[in-house]
């Protein structure tokens, strides 16, 4: 190991964040940032102990790794400037530097959430055969995040090449960690899920190599996870922002006495290793690559993305096409979406199936059935700990996994929403680019079942303001194969919500057809009326109005977001006439979005849209009541009689 190297790697992090500090004081740097000044030692001992090809998911406070990783150092001063120039073109500043080139998944600024996603990198290098590891950086603070005790479970349970490091810098953001943790050794809760763990020195930086480096060989020996405790000290405050009122001076100075740097200088000096006037060299080679780096990116701090610039990163481009072959065969909603799953693992190797209940039992609602025994290691049973599946679903795509998850009920995808609405979603955007969160995400919704209020809503529309998700619904079996083998090739994050009082119903479906999303399906020729609904809806709307076919033409949206808005727009201004319906309460809904597009139409006029939706009520156990509160079929119908003026 070069010592003097380490030596630099320390500094290089050091005089980066005073420059930071320096640029922010001459008004240079917008918004808020988190310097590690005093903690140089876990980051560049850690890095120092890595290899190629491991991955590292920082917290916020993250500059110390992707320099000790190699980030470019102009690069990361125009990411916090917001320059074109930064690492992720500026879009994600201080808080977000993915680099892609150093194996940086980038740093989560929700506390605590990058756990999950250095899980996910974790099982995709194991799935993937790699000898590598993946580290999930994280403070005390997170500590008492549960999205830890779900990972930490998984990791052991699935003998991931996972290192945990916690950074106990004693606060989380103000709060002390002898306030706010119940703990006398944090590392020793990693006891409970069999998990190695050791508490070290992390202002010692060769303590910190040395703790990493056999934590990593105990990994990939044993194959079971690990954990590093640092014990540390931020020299600074959390933020910019931050007067320090909540800790003492003397406390402060008692701390400096421990400086990584100062500490790591006088050992090299004593050991021989280097003379005083040659670590001055050094400290003055680096101050210089810092200075260098600092001006080279000021000079070109106003050069940003352009608008047009931004939204090409809010989604990956779509290889998804339309395919009909023509061919037929009967069979329910629940057997086209099983087919549809067998055809994706069959084509795809990098394809898996996760989820709860998946296996044996065949998933909740029977979908999965028998799969695990055609694909023993891509149909991925998981604990009971949705935002932890998730969270590393998301992180496995990241690193090139095809993972289908599914969530047993549609209820429960607000304990997924971190993953999906923070990491998912914006992955593509944060990273400029570099990344990518190619996933799809399966779950259950609705009513007419008997299932109550925490088992049948749908959560569909609470989702459907997030830039950078796509949004899925199929009707019957045919739509839900073809639908779904769309979803798996878009290559976005997509959220395939399927009602349970679908499941069961027949049709044909397609051998091997494929629907892309952004594309809703067009039934009928009438010009009397038209109807317009997804999911049940779509299915009620149809059955209801069997009788009246020949005067309407339906449009099942299948795709929320994105809204197949020309289809909508044209069929309306050829009819004239629409009736809407859908399974959620009006305020937020899709049928807002599609009577938006309705709107701007000149051929729009006013009281020739009728919109039919749930009442904005929880729905009740009992069928007769919630019949009262969802759309039925006799409204559906008494509806389009009144339009169709008959």
């Amino acid at each position: 190991m070069d010592l003097k190297a380490l030596y630099a790697s320390m500094l290089r992090t050091r005089y980066f964040e005073e420059e930071v500090g320096r640029l922010a004081s001459e008004g240079l740097v917008y918004g808020t940032y988190h310097l590690a000044i005093g903690q140089e030692a876990v980051s560049s001992g850690t890095a120092a102990a890595l290899h190629d090809g491991d991955w590292i998911v920082p917290t916020h406070r993250c500059h110390g790794y992707n320099a000790a990783r190699g980030s470019d150092l102009r690069r990361m001063f125009s990411e916090i400037l917001g320059s074109r120039d930064g690492l992720c073109g500026g879009l994600g500043g201080s808080m977000h530097m993915t680099d892609w080139s150093t194996w940086n998944l980038g740093s989560s600024a929700v506390v605590g959430s990058g756990i999950g996603l250095a899980g996910g990198a974790a099982a995709a290098l194991k799935m993937q055969g790699r000898e590598n590891i993946a580290v999930a950086i994280f403070g005390d603070g997170a500590s008492s995040r549960g999205i830890l005790y779900e990972v930490m479970n998984a990791a052991s349970v699935w003998h991931l090449p996972l290192l945990f490091l916690l950074e106990n810098n004693h606060y989380g953001m103000s709060a002390s960690s002898d306030r706010m943790i119940a703990s006398a050794g944090i590392y020793r809760r990693a006891e409970g899920f069999l998990i190695p763990s050791v508490k070290i020195d992390g202002n010692d930086v060769l303590a910190v190599e040395e703790a990493v480096r056999n934590a990593r060989e105990s990994i990939l020996v044993n194959h079971t996870p690990y954990l590093i405790e640092a014990e540390t000290y931020r020299q600074c405050g959390h933020s910019r922002s931050d007067k320090l009122v909540y800790r003492s001076r003397e406390e402060e100075e008692r701390w400096k006495k421990h400086d990584p740097i100062a500490l790591f200088s006088a050992f090299l000096t004593l050991a021989g290793v280097s003379s005083d006037d040659e670590l001055e060299r050094i400290r003055c080679s680096v101050r210089q690559e810092v200075r260098e780096a600092s001006e080279a990116a000021c000079s070109m701090k106003d050069d940003r993305l352009s608008v047009s610039g931004m939204e090409s990163l809010v989604y990956a481009p779509s290889p998804a096409v339309l395919h009909d072959s023509g061919r037929r065969h009967n069979g329910t909603v629940r057997d086209a979406l099983r087919e549809a799953l067998d055809d994706i693992l069959a084509a795809d190797s990098s394809a898996c199936i996760i989820g709860e209940d998946i296996g044996k039992y065949g998933g909740c609602f029977g979908v999965t059935g028998d799969l695990c025994l055609r694909y023993p290691d891509r149909v991925i049973e998981t604990p009971v700990s949705e935002e932890g599946f998730v969270s590393m679903s998301a992180g496995a795509a990241m690193l090139g996994i095809h993972p289908i998850t599914e969530i047993m009920y549609g209820d429960f995808s607000t304990l997924a929403s971190d993953a999906m609405i923070n990491h998912a979603a914006k992955a593509r955007f944060m990273s400029g680019g570099q990344l990518s969160c190619p996933m799809v995400l399966r779950t259950p919704i609705g009513g007419m079942t008997g299932h109550g209020p925490q088992h049948t809503q749908c959560l569909e529309t609470m989702f459907l303001g997030i830039p950078g998700l796509k949004i899925a619904a199929p009707s019957d079996p045919y739509t839900a194969k073809a639908l779904l083998k769309g979803a798996a090739q878009d290559g976005n994050p997509v959220l395939f919500f399927e009602h349970k009082a679908l499941y069961g119903e027949e049709g044909e479906i397609g051998d091997d057809d494929v629907i892309p999303l952004g594309r809703a399906a067009v039934c009928g020729n009438g010009d009397g009326l038209l109807v317009i609904g997804y999911s049940r809806t779509a299915s009620a709307e149809r059955r209801a109005l069997r009788n009246l076919s020949e005067r309407i033409t339906f449009i099942d949206l299948l795709s929320l977001q994105p809204l197949d808005e020309e289809t909508i727009a044209r069929e309306y201004c050829r009819i004239g006439r629409a009736l809407i319906a859908e399974d959620t309460p009006l305020p937020g809904s899709v049928a807002e979005s599609v009577m938006r597009v309705i709107a701007l139409q000149t051929a729009y006029r006013p009281g020739s849209v009728e919109i039919l939706a749930a009442r904005p009520m929880p729905l009740p156990c009992p069928r007769s009541l919630e019949e009262e509160v969802l759309v039925t079929d006799d409204e559906i119908r008494d509806a389009a009689i009144r339009l169709l003026g008959i």
